[in-house]
């Protein structure tokens, strides 16, 4: 009988982002039978409590200024990494002894501070390390100075990398292109792209659009490159044309955000808008409120890693409107299952949003189309089945 691999999925912060609703749902989903897991957490918080539900948790914690730093103060001198050298080596140090302790085959990090702290402390213990990345390690997204140090410690810290999506695989710019004098800095690790996946026992059937007023609904934590801005304007643009359509922004700031979640309540009024918006905020059953929308938008105004929304939308039957960038082409079929438009484009989102309202059986095609392309190739078992495997493969490797 084959030996369960043993793995510790370590993560950074216990609030509910989407990378860790996506951890929440790849655990639940592997195979008790041949994967032993437990998780690592460097604070509490919600997550803890999701995550004993199916799985063992431990709390190592990390200060607070460490933990919630900034992705752009990283480069910025807002953290001071000299005065806190001795926190961090202390703290790679009590997590290498916990990596030992618990006797783990392979470490899973799942977030960029984890990847580093929980890398480091894996490469100390001895045990082989996977970074989950699931951002774009690009300019648009961090800061040119992190983005080059993130890169180089991609080729010697992890044995193997799994990325979200092929878009953010290509900025970890692991194999040099075009120049054969770059040949031996290339990566000989493993690399895998496993998209996320959703998991249908999570929602009801695939509802089908009813008659009365439409409601558009953009989901996802409030932030500036979330785009909820663009989505007023473009909001503002098809009101003239439909009145009675409502507008709903799901979601709160999460990290240090809550500026500009005033500034988006301003600019609704000042839009005029709050006859028709709805300011939702945070909603634990996020697949249930999706399924009472009739159309999903998202509006980033960056390449989105992934695109998780996208898929949840997708699996409820709803025609999506995206922008162009990152890992969302990947998923949505321009002029098939949604409309892609460009990034920062009110007046390209708002002319979608009036195609599909004046379109409805446009609307139902698409909706169909997106669900049967989620049952085909993003089910959250899919995901698992990746990733196991992956498991395998490293833990027989040599790298």
């Amino acid at each position: 009988m084959q030996r369960k691999i043993r793995v510790l999925f370590v993560n950074h912060t216990a609030k509910l982002g989407g990378g860790e609703l996506a951890l929440c749902a790849l655990i639940r989903h592997l195979d008790p039978a041949l994967i032993d897991h437990r998780v690592l957490l460097c604070e509490e918080g919600p997550l803890v409590e999701r995550l004993r539900m199916f799985t063992e948790v431990h709390v190592e914690p990390l200060s607070g200024e460490l933990r919630e730093a900034r992705k752009d103060g990283l480069s910025s001198g807002k953290i001071d990494f000299f005065k806190k050298g001795m926190e961090l080596v202390g703290y790679v140090w009590r997590l290498s002894r916990t990596i030992k302790r618990l006797r783990v085959d392979l470490v899973h990090t799942n977030s960029l501070k984890a990847d580093i702290l929980g890398g480091l402390a894996a490469r100390l213990a001895g045990t082989k390390v996977i970074w989950h990345i699931r951002d774009r390690i690009e300019v648009d997204y961090l800061p040119a100075r992190v983005v080059s140090f993130f890169r180089q410690l991609t080729r010697w810290i992890p044995h193997a990398v799994i990325t979200n999506s092929h878009a953010t695989m290509e900025t970890l710019h692991l194999i040099p292109h075009g120049d054969l004098r770059k040949e031996r800095l290339a990566w000989k690790g493993l690399s895998r792209v496993i998209h996320d996946g959703f998991d249908f026992s999570t929602s009801s059937k695939k509802q089908a659009i009813t008659a009365g007023a439409v409601t558009i609904g953009l989901i996802g934590r409030i932030s500036p490159w979330k785009g909820q801005d663009v989505f007023l304007r473009a909001a503002a643009i098809v009101h003239q044309s439909f009145p009675e359509v409502r507008f709903q922004i799901i979601g709160s700031a999460l990290f240090g955000e809550e500026e500009y979640e005033r500034h988006i309540h301003k600019l609704c009024m000042d839009l005029q808008l709050d006859c028709c918006v709805d300011f939702l905020g945070f909603i634990s059953n996020i697949q249930m409120e999706i399924e009472r929308l009739d159309l999903v938008v998202h509006a980033s105004t960056i390449g989105e890693p992934f695109g998780q929304v996208v898929i949840e939308g997708m699996a409820a039957g709803k025609a999506i409107i995206a922008t162009r960038g990152g890992g969302i082409p990947e998923i949505v079929l321009n002029g098939e299952t949604g409309i892609l438009v460009a990034m920062k484009d009110s007046q390209s989102m708002a002319n979608a949003m009036l195609t599909l309202l004046s379109h409805p059986e446009q609307r139902a095609e698409m909706g169909n189309k997106g669900f049967q392309r989620v049952v085909d190739y993003f089910r959250i078992e899919k995901t698992a089945d990746g990733v196991s495997r992956f498991y395998q493969e490293l833990s027989q490797s040599d790298s």
